[in-house]
């Protein structure tokens, strides 16, 4: 983002929910749900502040991932704009598969004896054949970069035309903003796709059968592009929102602790579906509006932070899953296997950021690093 149109509360906010991305990734391990390796104990009560989380983690990156699509259409061409995708999320899309995501469908196949022999074998004999999870070859946690490459990709042509030429739909968007519960607005197309699309489509992150996650994923881009064309009148109604947002979310993140607990049926389904929608977007609105508040300010931590939040995805669930191999059966309590995950995660992935990959500069382009201006 050019720091003449720099959003600095956008950058707090993108390394803190991708530093979530740890806590969240090593709360998969102690869960209940389907993930790539298991602790030896599982702790149900971690399922709630998981699901939490789960609610608007993914939905705000890509929000704010639209906001960022905005300002940067503010010095770039069409051509140019999708360059640059390609460079940032491409080529660290496939240096990932090759290079990222092998150790740690290595470490599930050891966990599930599917597989006898060291790492070098893998790569020498299985690590490249066939498609997850019958083959090896996968994007795992990566999934995010092709979805928004194709986001950016076809939307492109749309954001171009909004940006430079007056328009009906950001007039209309900034009739709305203007109403006192306007960002409310935009829960309905987001409900009717949870309603209606939701019940047909698991969410799988293998991007041909995934098509709610696509289509909610890319609806949500597309409004964070439409929300900051508007951002004089934007920043006003969340500074307006964001204390009534913070009681619609807790109301809404209880209204689905309670309705979970019922039997399923067409009422609790679109009752749920509601919730969820009402709930994940408050929070948005809540953190959003509160970062926008009080931290809309540069830092030199946060100069830091931002540039390395993208090789800390990259890396992390590969360190995650390494650590988590050799600790999942050990004899210890939840908080040192915690501590030593989440702690151990940050420090590796640092280690590895500030002293290898910003020393060695033909690595910047494969952890989609910018040159420094």
């Amino acid at each position: 983002m050019d720091k003449r149109f720099r959003r600095y509360d956008l950058d707090w906010l993108r390394v803190f929910v991708f530093s979530l991305l740890i806590f969240y990734h090593v709360g998969m391990f102690f869960v209940p749900w389907g993930w790539h390796l298991k602790n030896n104990i599982i702790y149900e009560w971690l399922t709630w502040p998981m699901l939490f989380l789960n609610q608007w983690r993914l939905p705000i990156l890509f929000l704010i991932s639209g906001m960022g699509t905005y300002y940067a259409f503010s010095k770039r061409t069409l051509l140019e704009f999708n360059k640059e995708r390609f460079l940032r999320l491409g080529v660290p899309l496939l240096f990932g598969m090759l290079a990222i995501v092998p150790p740690q469908i290595y470490f599930e196949r050891l966990a599930e004896n599917q597989f006898h022999g060291s790492y070098l074998e893998y790569l020498g004999t299985i690590a490249y054949k066939g498609v997850y999870p019958e083959g090896n070859i996968s994007w795992h946690h990566l999934w995010f970069l092709p979805y928004l490459l194709i986001f950016s990709i076809l939307l492109s042509p749309v954001f171009i035309f909004l940006k430079h030429r007056k328009n009906k739909l950001i007039s209309w968007t900034k009739g709305i903003l203007q109403k006192p519960l306007g960002l409310y607005i935009f829960i309905i197309p987001l409900y009717l796709l949870e309603a209606f699309m939701e019940p047909f489509f698991d969410i799988t992150h293998d991007l041909l059968n995934d098509w709610f996650n696509f289509t909610s994923s890319m609806t949500l881009f597309f409004f964070g592009f439409v929300l900051v064309a508007n951002e004089e009148v934007f920043w006003i109604a969340l500074s307006k929102i964001r204390q009534k947002a913070l009681r619609f979310g807790i109301l809404g993140f209880i209204g689905l602790l309670l309705i979970w607990q019922l039997e399923d049926g067409y009422v609790v389904h679109f009752t749920e579906a509601f919730l969820k929608v009402f709930n994940f977007w408050s929070w948005i609105l809540v953190l959003l509006g509160y970062a926008a508040t009080y931290k809309n300010k540069p830092s030199k931590y946060l100069s830091y932070a931002n540039r390395g939040v993208y090789p800390f995805y990259i890396l992390h669930q590969t360190v995650i899953i390494a650590l988590a191999y050799y600790v999942k059966d050990l004899n210890w309590g939840l908080l040192t296997k915690l501590f030593v995950l989440i702690i151990g995660t940050f420090l590796i992935c640092w280690l590895i950021y500030h002293f290898i990959i910003l020393k060695i500069k033909i690595l910047h382009p494969l952890f989609g690093l910018k040159k420094m201006v």
